[in-house]
């Protein structure tokens, strides 16, 4: 069996696959970490939920990681877990595939935890409470950063000095499990022809745009961090660096001070100063939420623009992930301010949530493909298993 861990600032979503089929055997999630946990499963065979009654009423990463790791025992006594993949968000500049943990990249992951510092650390920390659990299970890092790697040397760099640019002051580009799990899924949606110049929408909590040129990441959104971009549910996105110093010179404010304001207090809920979820936004009758809510289309709608440079023309924009699996109306918001590129949808396919939403006359195809990160880390897995 397989066990795949997705561990995040404030939750762990987990989910176990049949090592042979990568069939899925369960999925779950324990969120609120920092609060209240709460724990969900999601199984076909309903033994299987009873079977995690015992679920502790508080715990960290590595009490809650190795608590799951207990769990699988029990419920699967006659198929143990054979190898854990995880995601780790940020791989740097040398790993371009899925690693095999041992101590030595671990260090180096450990390293570049102040380039991803609300998620790093807690990856790792995943890492380590299996190691501790089970010393002699193999593991795999996935990254998010190494789906990108494939882009121009262009693409990748900031007018920054040269000194700067040789240590790896880069544009990196984060989400690269999602946007590779979307170019496996585009041959059964697309022909050829369609699938040459894509663009993907990642867009939930965290959200970014990749150029998809014939399945190789060309540009994307995000860069030197997750910070980078898109306007996101509690982060800014794109910003004038000259903001930073003045928010630093001009209002007094420390780096951590602007760092915490930056990753947790702006985007949508900063503009809204309502909320960072698009449902609650588009609920609530307040002309902030409504302007929040325009930024963020206006925000992606330009960047769909920038990418198609990179890309030299359009032939298919893919919605993924939280906003863009389950919003019609953002979806619908964001795709009026792209009408230019012949793009039209069709209304009653979108607000189903299809898997084609765009109209027949629409010169640019468009679709809505689910989230399955967990999907391709356990690829990587089952390619480690056999090659060993």
């Amino acid at each position: 069996m397989i066990l795949v861990i997705n561990a995040g600032s404030s939750s762990i979503k987990f989910a176990a696959y049949d090592a042979a089929s990568l069939k899925l055997r369960l999925r779950g999630a324990i969120e609120e970490l920092r609060n209240t946990p709460a724990f969900s499963i999601h199984a076909e065979d309903a033994a299987l939920k009873t079977a995690f009654e015992d679920f502790p009423a508080s715990g960290d990463h590595a009490r809650y990681t190795a608590w799951i790791l207990y769990a699988l025992e029990k419920i699967f006594p006659d198929d143990a877990v054979a190898i854990a993949g995880h995601r780790v968000v940020h791989g740097g500049l040398h790993y371009d595939a899925p690693a095999k943990i041992d101590d030595a990249v671990l260090e180096d992951l450990q390293s570049l935890s102040p380039l991803a510092p609300n998620h790093q650390p807690h990856n790792l920390a995943a890492i380590r409470a299996v190691a501790e659990k089970s010393p002699a299970l193999p593991q795999i890092a996935c990254f998010d950063t190494s789906f990108h790697r494939t882009q121009p040397r262009l693409a990748q760099l900031f007018a920054l000095p040269r000194d700067l640019i040789d240590e790896g002051v880069l544009r990196y580009g984060f989400h690269g499990l999602s946007y590779d799990h979307i170019v496996h899924e585009l041959p059964t949606h697309l022909d050829a022809k369609s699938r040459r110049r894509v663009i993907a929408a990642h867009l939930g909590h965290g959200a970014s745009m990749c150029a998809l040129q014939n399945g190789r990441s060309i540009a994307t959104t995000m860069g030197f961090t997750a910070l980078d971009g898109l306007v996101m549910g509690a982060r800014c996105g794109a910003l004038d660096p000259g903001v930073v110093i003045h928010l630093i010179r001009q209002k007094g404010m420390s780096a951590d001070d602007v760092d915490k304001m930056l990753h947790s207090k702006s985007g949508m809920l900063g503009v809204s100063g309502i909320s960072d979820d698009v449902r609650a936004l588009l609920k609530s009758d307040d002309p902030k939420a409504e302007e929040a809510l325009d930024l963020f289309a206006y925000r992606a709608a330009r960047e769909i623009g920038s990418l198609m440079a990179a890309l030299g023309g359009l032939d298919a924009l893919v919605f993924t992930a939280g906003i863009g699996e389950n919003s019609p109306d953002m979806r619908k918001r964001i795709c009026a301010r792209a009408d230019w590129t012949g793009l039209k949808l069709d209304e009653g396919l979108n607000e189903q949530n299809a898997g084609r939403i765009s109209a027949a006359s629409s010169a640019v195809e468009v679709l809505v493909i689910p989230a399955n990160e967990e999907l391709v880390i356990a690829r990587a897995c089952k390619t480690a298993l056999e090659e060993r």
